[in-house]
């Protein structure tokens, strides 16, 4: 007998072996109905395999947690069987699911567009009614390669090379269709519901520049259309907000490609916005204990042998520098320099903890096909922190971070979060009494804030736990900005100590956090989450002067000096142009408050200010718009 454990605990037994399909079938004709996938033991199966001895299961339907991805990855192959129907010598590549939908890439003669989308988007919902079957088929190695380079699939072939010779492939076949895939999928064609073809963009085989650009077709696909609406919604205001056509709208910043590619050169304006964010995290870092440091930008080579990023991370470092015969390796992180600092005296117990914050300036290796505005760069400042403390200490220094990063992240206008705890892995350092420890403590910290968390369990690094929090922006968009990672590895690699009550030598516990992530990806998250319109302590200028005539010019300037010297960030607008026109102009420009100025203004020494929503709020003596705007800056709303 076989017995299958269900999630609630219940068992039921089989006389053979049996497919999820079956077990679906025999708890009901509504399940065997909307069962997509199961996981058996922990791992996602499709509905056909079959089992031979005893598992714990669970079904998929559209409504469990995983289905979306499975839906995405069939969607991908629809897409892929659709296009190789409509054009039968292109070949296919590789055809993963990605945040929010999936792709594939296509070699052909000629180039897509947006206009071979209804054809290909026709096509698939042809063979979504054909409700076909999709079924794994296993091969092995060197016979799969064969099968796939007389196809004429070269890319495939060339896939398969690289696994290990002796080793069975995964195949998945609908109809016409073959392609190499783990899997797995949805049982037929006809469970796809809704989907979309978004975009086509150009993408390097491999990823490598060296190699062939190809033709990578962007969609997304959901398990009803109510759901497909509300994410194109969700994309169409995207596109509106898209922080690089803002950012050059309000000149704030811009990529220079005589620099090279992915190098921020922050302007004025952006400049103003990041001393600001700046100050404000300084001054919140300063109330929570931090003290502040300042390392190179380059180090000898020798240290990040030592730190392990040479071995874990040489890809996306930059190539080493010749100084004085030795090689200098520039900064992918600031971690091992506060190491150094560490191990410049010796320690006591009653030291910790140590809190040290740095704005560090690193530089990452990215392909240039992988470069998109202020989201991935490759030179970007951290909000780096690292903590040092006892054991002891763990839980109370996680419960003070977390708290600094939520109050930043809210004061920032986020208030809805996503709290994951990755816990540790197969291969991991240190003893599991203190990866048990940590991990209880980030649990109860979370917890004490009165916050809910998702746990990845074995999803740890392998030096220790973390939380990672996600922001959702006000289109709905998540956005991973802040992690918390407690790090067993390098305090041992660079053999740090310090003296215990005992008189021993201790190995402190390191705290590696960052909040915002780095300034350009969340300075690039602000401007689409508030589409240039920021709130007042933010925004680059916060009032404007507008005059009605020449004539009023003296007072306007007057007006602006006043303004300046109570800590606003004020322009004025004295220009011969109608007043119509230039309220347009600096509404156009999203500044947050106009103050007109005309003939009753002057006499009264006022100003009519007109707010962020665009309400005039009459003639007003200057010393209480002053009050006002210093208010509503101090608030930080």
């Amino acid at each position: 007998m076989i017995c299958i454990t269900l999630p609630d605990g219940t068992g039921k037994e089989f006389d053979s072996p049996v497919s999820l399909a079956q077990i679906a079938g025999s708890i009901g004709p509504g399940l065997a109905k909307a069962a997509l996938a199961g996981i058996i033991d922990g791992e996602l199966a499709d509905l056909s395999t079959i089992i031979k001895k005893d598992a714990t299961v669970s079904l998929i339907t559209n409504k469990s947690p995983e289905a979306i991805d499975i839906i995405r990855h069939s969607t991908s192959h629809l897409m892929a069987q659709a296009v190789k129907n409509l054009f039968p010598t292109a070949q296919v590549t590789i055809g993963p699911v990605v945040e929010n939908g999936f792709y594939y890439d296509f070699d052909y003669e000629r180039s897509f567009t947006i206009d071979d989308f209804a054809a290909i988007e026709k096509k698939m919902e042809e063979l979504i009614k054909q409700n076909i079957t999709i079924e794994r088929k296993v091969m092995e190695r060197d016979a799969a390669i064969a099968f796939f380079k007389d196809m004429g699939e070269d890319y495939k072939a060339e896939i398969i090379s690289d696994i290990p010779a002796g080793e069975n492939i995964s195949l998945y076949s609908q109809g016409d269709f073959i392609d190499l895939c783990r899997g797995p999928h949805l049982p037929s064609t006809g469970h796809i519901k809704s989907f979309k073809l978004l975009r086509v963009a150009g993408a390097y085989w491999r990823g490598d520049s060296d190699n062939k650009m190809l033709q990578r077709i962007y969609g997304t696909s959901f398990a009803d259309k109510k759901a497909l609406k509300a994410y194109l919604h969700m994309m169409a205001e995207a596109e509106k907000r898209d922080h690089r056509k803002i950012g050059k709208d309000l000149d704030l910043f811009s990529i220079q490609d005589d620099a090279g590619g992915g190098l921020v050169f922050w302007h004025p304006m952006g400049a103003r916005m990041r001393q600001t964010i700046e100050d404000y995290w300084k001054d919140s870092h300063t109330k929570a204990g931090y003290e502040f440091l300042y390392t190179p930008h380059i180090a000898n080579i020798d240290l990040w042998k030592t730190s392990g990023h040479l071995d874990f991370y040489g890809e996306s470092m930059f190539q080493p520098l010749k100084v004085d015969e030795q090689e200098y390796q520039i900064r992918p992180m600031n971690c091992p320099f506060h190491i150094l600092i560490y191990k410049n005296h010796l320690h006591s117990h009653r030291d910790f903890p140590m809190r040290w914050a740095e704005l560090g300036t690193v530089y990452r290796y990215e392909m240039s096909g992988a470069l998109h505005g202020l989201f991935r760069v490759r030179g970007f400042t951290q909000d780096d922190a690292h903590v040092f403390c006892r054991e002891d200490q763990i839980e109370s220094e996680i419960r003070n971070i977390l708290e600094l990063t939520l109050d930043t992240l809210e004061t920032f206008g986020f208030s809805e979060f996503d709290i994951f705890l990755s816990t540790k892995p197969k291969k991991s350092v240190g003893s599991d009494e203190i990866w048990d420890k940590a991990t209880n403590a980030l649990a109860s910290a979370i917890k004490h804030r009165g916050l809910d968390y998702v746990e990845d369990v074995g999803g740890g690094a392998f030096y220790g736990p973390k939380i990672d929090v996600k922001i959702t922006d006000t289109i709905g968009r998540k956005w991973q900005c802040s992690t918390i990672q407690l790090d067993f590895n390098l305090p041992e690699r660079f053999d740090i100590t310090y003296v215990g009550e005992d008189g021993g030598k201790h190995q402190p516990i390191m705290i590696h956090r960052a909040l915002l992530g780095s300034l350009e990806r969340f300075f690039g998250i602000l401007i689409e989450h508030y589409a240039g319109r920021f709130p007042t302590w933010l925004a680059p200028v916060q009032a404007v002067v507008l005059t009605i005539t020449e004539s009023h010019s003296d007072w306007a300037i007057e007006v602006r000096d006043r303004l300046r010297a109570a800590g606003i960030r004020a322009d004025a607008d004295i220009r011969n142009e109608k007043i119509g026109y230039k309220i347009r102009a600096h509404t156009m420009k999203k500044i947050p408050w106009l103050l007109i100025v005309g003939e009753q203004e002057q006499e009264a020494k006022a100003v009519s200010p007109r707010d962020k929503k665009g309400k005039n709020l009459g003639i007003t003596p200057l010393d209480d718009v002053i009050t006002s705007l210093s208010n509503d800056i101090a608030s930080r709303k």
